[in-house]
């Protein structure tokens, strides 16, 4: 078995298993991995086709990403741990807790987000047009930072998510409207552990996106809050998509609640 690629730092439990969003790698929880790694286990990974690991369009789907992370976990041995994802990330950790739930103690969902069902005839659209996936990977991530995100941080983004391949980016994403609108719902339902939702910010149907501020609500949130069995919402008010690279001590300080909060293996 071909895992894929990740890095370790630290031990201690619970285990935490890092997973990142689209067009993005393991580097951006590196602030996560130094906070968490002088007392957990920690875990970093790259989804198929990202970072280090390789991947090609057929398998680009969140169940077999969800796969990957499981084969990660029963590799490591590890029992117990917490997942955490951002984005697309967060879609995988809950994959990846129904395939292996014998290993996973709870999740952590970062700056999530639901597609909307008229979203997968847009995005055909939009990938039918021969600017269409940059116009994912640059105007799109463009509104993922707000003015007062770090302009290297975003520069740098922005030049990875342009090298994703188009194949399976355009696959990956409808994949991922396809989860959101057939079994997203269902499968938070069927969560038995505890989740939390570390919500940054808020997107209407058409992907437009707004950051939220503290005690303010978004479809999003009431849908997991309708679904989870057992949910704790904080959020990073007044920051973009990426509040672990944006607000890392805001985001760490969540995270660090959070495990406390666990019962005890």
């Amino acid at each position: 078995m071909e895992l894929i690629h990740h890095i370790q730092m630290g031990a201690g439990a619970p285990p935490l298993v890092f997973v990142h969003g689209f067009c993005c790698d393991h580097t951006d929880w590196a602030a996560q991995m130094a906070c968490f790694a002088p007392r957990y286990r920690c875990i970093a990974v790259d989804l198929p086709g990202h970072g280090a690991s390789p991947g090609v369009p057929r398998a680009a789907t969140i169940e077999r990403f969800g796969a990957s992370i499981a084969d990660v976990l029963a590799a490591r041995e590890l029992r117990g741990a917490v997942l955490c994802g951002h984005s697309l990330g967060c879609r995988v950790v809950v994959e990846a807790a129904l395939q292996a739930p014998e290993r996973v103690k709870a999740l952590i969902l970062v700056d999530g987000s639901q597609f909307a069902p008229e979203m997968g005839q847009a995005l055909r659209d939009l990938f039918a047009r021969p600017e269409g996936f940059a116009t994912v990977t640059g105007d799109w991530f463009r509104d993922m930072f707000t003015a007062r995100s770090d302009p290297a941080v975003v520069a740098a983004a922005l030049a990875r998510a342009g090298r994703m391949d188009r194949a399976l980016g355009e696959r990956l994403l409808l994949d991922l409207q396809r989860y959101d609108v057939t079994r997203l719902g269902a499968s938070l339902a069927s969560l038995r552990i505890p989740v939390l939702a570390l919500q940054s910010t808020w997107t209407n149907a058409r992907r437009e996106r707004a950051s939220l501020r503290e005690g303010q609500g978004s479809p999003y949130l009431d849908m997991l809050r309708a679904g989870v069995p057992e949910l704790a919402v904080e959020i990073v008010p007044d920051c973009g998509h990426f509040p672990q690279i944006d607000a890392p001590s805001a985001t760490n300080a969540a995270i660090g609640r959070f495990l406390a909060s666990l019962a005890p293996a």
